[in-house]
This record gives C-alpha cells, sequence and structure tokens, in this order.
C-alpha cells in the first residue's frame, strides 16, 4: 500500500506493474485475508496504524477481486481504468503533432508490438495493455530467474522506453495538464 501510493505519483505504469503483482500474491494466498494476514502481511515491518491501514488495503482489494470476480484472472476495474485512461492519452499523443517525440518512439516499438500480438496477445486488449503484459511478463520471469533472450531483452528496452514516455505524459497531463491542439 506504502509502495502503491509512492509509485501513482511517480510513475503509472509502474504503479500498474506494482497492482498488478499485488492482485497475483492476493491470488497466491487463495483471496483470504487471514491467511495473507498470517503468511504475507506478518513479514512487513510496521505497527499500529500503518499496520490496521495495511490490512485495511488489502481486504479493500480482496473484497473488490471477489466482486469483480477476478479470482482466478485479469484485473480489477480501477486498474482497467488505468490502463483505458492510458491508451486514451496514446491515442491523443499520437493524433498530435506537438508530440514527434512520443510519435518516434512509439514506431520504434510497433513492431514489437504486432509481434507480440501474432504470438497471442489477446484481441481485445489495446497496444497499451500488450506492452504492458509484455513488461509484467519479463518481471515475472526474472523473479523466477528465467532465462530471457537477447531479443526479447532488447524490445522490453525498447517497450520500457516507450512506456516510460507515456507514464511521464500521463502525470505532466494529470498535475499541469498537456495542449494537444
Amino acid at each position: 500500500m506504502f509502495i502503491a501510493k509512492e509509485l501513482r505519483k511517480k510513475s503509472i505504469a509502474e504503479y500498474l506493474l506494482y497492482m498488478w503483482q499485488v492482485e497475483d500474491i492476493i491470488r497466491a494466498y487463495g483471496c483470504s485475508l487471514p491467511v495473507l494476514r498470517r503468511d504475507y502481511l506478518s513479514r512487513f515491518e510496521c505497527d499500529g496504524d500503518d499496520r490496521d491501514e495495511l490490512v485495511d488495503w488489502y481486504g479493500n482489494l480482496i473484497r473488490m477481486i471477489n466482486e469483480e470476480g477476478c479470482r482466478e484472472q485479469g484485473h480489477l476495474q480501477i486498474n482497467k481504468i488505468i490502463v483505458q485512461d492510458l491508451a486514451d492519452l496514446h491515442a491523443q499523443l499520437l493524433d498530435s503533432s506537438r508530440f514527434p517525440f512520443y510519435r518516434a518512439e512509439y514506431y520504434k516499438v510497433l513492431p514489437f508490438i504486432v509481434e507480440l500480438r501474432k504470438r497471442g496477445a489477446s484481441n481485445d486488449e489495446n497496444e497499451i495493455e500488450t506492452c504492458l503484459n509484455a513488461l509484467y511478463g519479463v518481471m515475472m520471469l526474472r523473479l523466477q530467474k528465467k532465462e530471457i533472450s537477447p531479443d526479447t531483452t532488447h524490445a522490453i528496452k525498447e517497450i520500457t522506453t516507450f512506456i516510460g514516455m507515456l507514464s511521464d505524459y500521463y502525470l505532466k497531463d494529470k498535475n499541469e495538464g498537456l495542449e494537444f491542439e
């Protein structure tokens, strides 16, 4: 929860990836707050009000996962909305002549997006979600200490730059507003 708050201020993309990981952690503990509290949250060093706030935050996420039917897979609506906001901003940035560096970065990444979609990305997901899923997938592979090919490493580096740029524009738009024309 404390990490999520900081990430949301710093990088919306990192925040989303973190929240997706939190969703998976909750699933790994059977969407059960008592089990999560005993086996996972007990490892965190915090006390009093912070501990209560942390337990409440996870409890609310568990409730949302259950209510939204995400016990097995999928993402919470709050996270889906952010992905859609990013996709909408992406379209605005591409349509505007004021962001040529963003457009250039997008065209560098586009072949990787096409390749990812050929390899099984859902037709329902937008390009931004495809990129985020690739980043999350590689993050999971690294956590499992699995080998990542040089081609995948290169693609992920480019996707990271692109999503980082979009994330920066998202925060700038939220904090100051962007002028599209």
